[in-house]
């Protein structure tokens, strides 16, 4: 009975210790670093799947995915700075435009203005290519739409 007893004392032990680091890493923000890896690491997979539809040939497709991704990365950046995704409607909470985001993430100073330009001018992109209006743009700026998208997502993380 003493080894049992002595077996469970340590494993409760050695349970406290990583719950003690666990709780370190949350406060030095290192949880966080993780949490933006993750985003990062999906986001970079979708803007892998847009070149290749663009190789293939689909660049608007290429352009609606590349766009949604950015889209999906502004609404992280809103989350991590503790602005509001969603606005009040009178049948509910609809989310805010993509435009509106870029805007408040300038604002908020989670990017530079010169950045808030180019986001804007992806937006643009991809509101044409989700709305049929495909001669408006090329296969060679969807190329730049997406590597654009690819760059900003590495450096300003969620």
């Amino acid at each position: 009975m003493l080894s049992k007893d002595w077996n469970l004392g340590y494993k409760l032990s050695c349970l406290l210790g990583i719950v003690a680091a666990l709780r370190a890493d949350m406060a030095a923000g290192y949880l966080l670093a993780v949490t933006e890896l993750i985003h990062g690491e999906t986001f970079a997979d979708f803007l892998e799947m847009s070149g290749y539809l663009l190789e293939e040939g689909y660049k608007d497709a290429a352009a609606v995915i590349a766009g949604s991704t950015l889209e999906a990365h502004l609404r992280a950046l809103c989350h991590k700075a503790e602005l509001p995704v969603e606005r009040a409607s009178s049948d509910g909470a609809k989310p805010r435009k993509a435009e509106t985001l870029n805007a408040d993430l300038a604002k908020a100073r989670a990017y530079s203005k010169l950045d808030q330009k180019s986001v804007t001018a992806w937006l643009g992109l991809r509101n044409n290519a989700a709305h049929g209006d495909y001669a408006a743009y090329g296969a060679e700026q969807v190329l730049l739409l997406i590597s654009g998208v690819r760059e900003f997502v590495a450096r300003v993380r969620a």
